[in-house]
Order: structure tokens, then sequence, then C-alpha cells
């Protein structure tokens, strides 16, 4: 029993350590920022997830207790960098792309980025 439980914690800290080579090595050699971002978003944040996980069976399988430490961070760290992800892409996407560039949508609205701000009604009452 002592040894598959060490096989399973050192085959999520193995697999850890690998997504988080891949990722850091992505970072490193992927070259613009639409591509650099993929990486340390999805396999960085599952090289972490795995060193939690293994930290998570480690406390439950070898010293008996249940550790809501480590559910707690994996579960933040699981939505968080989705999140940002997608602002860093948004903002990525408004810094570089034109309206002209964008294909026509078919639609009364264009593109979200690039819509104009509604118009002030300057014919309202001052207390409205």
């Amino acid at each position: 029993m002592e040894l598959a439980t060490d096989i399973l914690i050192s085959f999520f800290l193995v697999l850890a350590g690998i997504f988080g080579l891949v990722g850091s090595f992505g970072l490193v050699k992927l070259k613009d920022t639409m591509q650099r971002l993929h990486a340390p978003t999805k396999a960085t944040t599952l090289g972490v997830g795995g060193v939690l996980i293994a930290s998570m069976l480690y406390f439950l399988l070898v010293k008996g207790s249940l550790s809501f430490h480590e559910l707690l961070i994996t579960l933040f760290l699981f939505l968080t960098a989705p999140i940002s992800a997608h602002f860093i892409a948004k903002t990525f996407v408004q810094a570089r792309i034109k309206e002209s560039d964008l294909p026509p949508t078919g639609r009364e609205y264009g593109w979200s980025i690039h819509d104009d701000p509604p118009l002030v009604d300057d014919d309202r009452k001052p207390d409205e």
C-alpha cells in the first residue's frame, strides 16, 4: 500500500513537472503574444494543478488529514487563469485590429470592441 501511494504521488509530481516545463518552454519559444498566451494559461496551470493534487494526496494518504487549502488554491487557479487569459487576449485584439480589418457581422450592430459609445440624449431635463 505504501508503494502504491508513493507511485501515485510521484506520478502527479512528474506529470506536473512535464506540464510546467512544456508551458515555460512555450512561453519562451513562441513568437507573438497570442501564441505565448496559450502556454502559461494551459500547460503551466495544469502543472501547478498537478503539484497541488499530489500535495492533497500526500496529506490524505500519508498524513491522514484532508487539506482544504490545496483544494481552494486549485479551484481558484482553474477559475482565474482562463478569465485573465481572456482579458489579455481581448486587450491585444483591441490594440492591434482596426475595424476595417474585421469581417462584417451582417447585423445592425458591429463588433463589440469597436462600437461607438451610445449617444447621450441632450433633450433630457437636468433632474431626469
